[in-house]
């Protein structure tokens, strides 16, 4: 403060003071927007007290108790993921940034945490090229491109799907829904990716939420080509509900609620996994393990299947 305080008096630039003290000169704009005087001035003295007062008078600011961390760790090593478990201790008037817990696990030098974390913190970025769909084994295919603008992630009832396949031609069907990223999934094993079967099971999943299906986007298997059988299956009174739009060829990133759902869920079935051996009771058990636990989610209420 006190180097930014010595750069105005000399009549230095912001940028040059950046420079000076090795901060972007964004940082050093919002320290004298915020903590300069009543005038306009920017006196160090009054920017540490002004600083100082505004540290101590937000509660989410207060250092966090030690047995809050235990706890928050206890809940990490039982795969909970910051969003699960900041909405969780918020249920109990318990205020702690997504963020904090990220920086926490990040902090952890021994990788203990990492390993709980959702993708264990290893993540690729990278921005793909558009590519015109080749798809040509679904009848009546409605295009991604065709989807409603309203459908871009903010409003609920815009849900997402795909399959899990092991090597034994077992599948798990999955559904997410993006603003939520609310998950359902069902074990199929003995119609494999029959495109009816598929298609029921689908239909099954999402009718107690029917009122809530707008629009369903998935890929170009040749599991979803019963479409339209799901969309008559939900649509009721004349309404239509559950348009299938699909994603272009190699463009799984337009569908990606589902496929980053589908990798937390491969966390507890590998890919080398036999889906004989998981129960329905414990696919249950890693839906739910794997379900949100934000704020926005809980006011949803979501009826009971």
């Amino acid at each position: 403060m006190y180097e930014i305080y010595l750069g105005i008096k000399r009549k230095w630039s912001i940028s040059r003071i950046s420079r000076e003290i090795e901060v972007s000169a964004s940082t050093v704009l919002r320290e004298i927007r915020r903590n300069s005087n009543t005038n306009g001035e920017y006196v160090w003295r009054t920017a540490q007290r002004k600083a100082e007062a505004r540290k101590h008078g937000l509660e989410g600011n207060h250092r966090k108790p030690a047995e809050l961390w235990w706890r928050i760790e206890q809940m990490i090593e039982e795969d909970w993921s910051p969003s699960q478990i900041a909405g969780v201790l918020h249920k109990e008037g318990i205020h702690i940034a997504i963020q904090t817990i990220y920086n926490h696990v990040h902090a952890d030098a021994s990788g203990r945490l990492a390993k709980h974390m959702p993708h264990e913190l290893k993540y690729t970025r990278r921005v793909r090229a558009t590519r015109p769909t080749k798809a040509t084994n679904i009848a009546n295919r409605t295009s991604i491109h065709d989807r409603p603008k309203e459908a871009d992630g903010t409003r609920f009832g815009d849900w997402e799907m795909d399959t899990i396949v092991d090597s034994y031609g077992h599948v798990i069907v999955t559904l997410s829904e993006r603003s939520t990223n609310f998950i359902l999934m069902e074990k199929r094993l003995k119609c494999g990716r029959k495109a009816v079967p598929t298609a029921k099971v689908v239909a099954r999943l999402l009718f107690p939420y029917r009122e809530f299906v707008h629009t369903i986007t998935t890929d170009n298997g040749c599991e979803f080509a019963a479409h339209l059988e799901i969309t008559r299956m939900l649509s009721r009174g004349g309404r239509e509900r559950g348009k299938v739009y699909f994603a272009d060829s190699y463009c799984s990133w337009q569908k990606g609620a589902i496929e980053n759902a589908n990798k937390l869920i491969r966390k507890y079935i590998p890919k080398k996994a036999n889906f004989d051996d998981f129960s329905d009771s414990k696919i249950m058990k890693i839906q739910k393990k794997n379900q949100p636990q934000t704020e926005r989610e809980n006011k949803l209420r979501l009826p009971e299947r």
